[in-house]
């Protein structure tokens, strides 16, 4: 039976806050650099990769299916770096992770193309993609848990924000790295190896994980667990015992990142496939829709800790309701670049403040025995079978009905399924855990 931990023996000493706070940012933001990078260049590596078929859609669509395999394999990296990171330690865990995505990203970088080699390239892609699929499935959990377990419980949501900050740090460098070598390279260049530069960087992933195996101590309460010695049955046992959590984990999942992946990805491909705008807006809308949690995901994550997750989660949420099907109504009757820039925008800031914390109140659901791998599940769970998926029932949706608003409505229903979670989930904020 573990004991509770006094409060006392949980906090990081001050002196090495912002050392572990940076450190899991910068390896959170090369993860999601490296996982999402290859949405922008999409259309590049269809060209390079699979130039064949009669329609000229078939190339891209292959592409994209390569970008979702990454989703699919999330949730068994969810589960068994979770429970890795809960027997082992969280430190090793997301050590695991970053040097999975650095594989990867290497597969990519010297991946030959079906010029070169044939059906050999496009292989070695989609070996990538499930590889850092599988790995950005276990960060989530892994590093959100790692810096919960850090803080005190007087500033647990204010250390989570900081995954949200560094996922958007990660997106925007991507997006700003892919515009400027498209802007600096020619377009020959760029398709002989400007895009392999992209994915180089990705690398850099390798020696931040080793910076955090040898500089960042184990949480207290980590070492407090490794004296338990449970294995992965009885952890999976333990799982099972908390249906209420997981259940409303998932839900809470769906209604942020729904809302996400239709904001900060659907829209813009909205306005390019639907309202002929150009293609290089998809780029410009994710750094813009990025901004907001930038700047926003601190406070959010200090107003959790002062008013509760329950509060926090609950009051953007009636704003994204109102306001999706009229943003879509306005892009839709005004389809300028501006508009479409101010949009996700100021439909980011709402978001952002359901994001952070819903990012803390994740992990506090569980007790230490299995944070880290409920969490993940949760998470990788909803992402997978409604987040990642967002892109496509969207469109699905539009082709359907014939009305190019109808993507608001898979977003409402989103948001109706997270208040079912919120319902579930108990206040934690302020709260000891087990």
């Amino acid at each position: 039976m573990i004991t509770p931990l006094t409060e006392a023996s949980q906090v990081l000493p001050q002196a090495k806050h912002h050392r572990a706070i940076a450190a899991i940012c910068l390896g959170n933001a090369l993860e999601f650099y490296d996982f999402l990078v290859y949405s922008m260049l999409a259309t590049l590596m269809a060209r390079l990769f699979f130039p064949f078929g009669d329609h000229s859609m078939i190339p891209l669509m292959l592409s994209l299916a390569v970008f979702g395999t990454g989703f699919v394999m999330r949730p068994l990296g969810g589960l068994v770096i979770g429970l890795y990171a809960d027997r082992v330690g969280r430190k090793a865990a997301l050590r695991l992770t970053l040097w999975l995505m650095a594989t990867g990203s290497l597969l990519f970088t010297v991946a030959p193309t079906y010029a070169q080699a044939g059906l050999f390239g496009p292989a070695m892609i989609i070996v990538a993609r499930l590889i850092q699929g599988f790995a950005v499935g276990g960060q989530i959990g892994s590093s959100t848990t790692l810096l919960m377990e850090y803080a005190d419980k007087h500033s647990r949501g204010y250390y989570c924000s900081w995954q949200t900050f560094s996922q958007s740090l990660g997106i925007v460098f991507g997006g700003v790295l892919v515009m400027s070598l498209s802007n600096l390279l020619s377009a020959e260049a760029m398709d002989s190896w400007g895009w392999r530069l992209v994915f180089a960087i990705g690398i850099l992933a390798i020696p931040v994980s080793e910076y955090i195996r040898h500089r960042l101590p184990e949480p207290p309460a980590q070492r407090h667990l490794e004296r338990q010695g449970d294995t992965a049955a009885s952890s999976l046992k333990r799982l099972a015992r908390h249906p209420r959590q997981l259940a409303a984990g998932v839900l809470l999942v769906i209604g942020a990142t729904v809302p996400i992946y239709t904001i900060q990805f659907y829209l813009a491909n909205h306005a390019i496939s639907v309202l002929q705008m150009p293609l290089g807006i998809a780029t410009w809308a994710a750094i813009f829709a990025c901004l907001p949690p930038l700047l926003l995901s601190s406070h959010a994550g200090r107003l959790s800790d002062r008013i509760g997750r329950r509060k926090s989660i609950f009051w953007p949420l009636p704003i994204l309701l109102v306001a999706i099907y009229p943003a879509f109504l306005l892009i839709n009757l005004h389809p300028h670049i501006g508009v479409l820039l101010l949009i996700v925008t100021l439909l980011s800031i709402p978001l952002t403040y359901t994001i952070v914390p819903n990012m803390a109140l994740l992990p506090e659901l569980f007790p230490v025995q299995i944070r880290a791998s409920g969490m993940s599940i949760c998470y990788c769970i909803g992402v997978a079978l409604f987040g990642g998926f967002t892109q496509l029932f969207a469109t699905g949706l539009v082709s359907l009905t014939g009305s190019p608003n109808a993507p608001a409505w898979y977003m409402f229903g989103a948001i109706v399924l997270s208040l079912w979670g919120l319902k579930l989930a108990p206040e934690t904020a302020g709260r000891d855990l087990d």
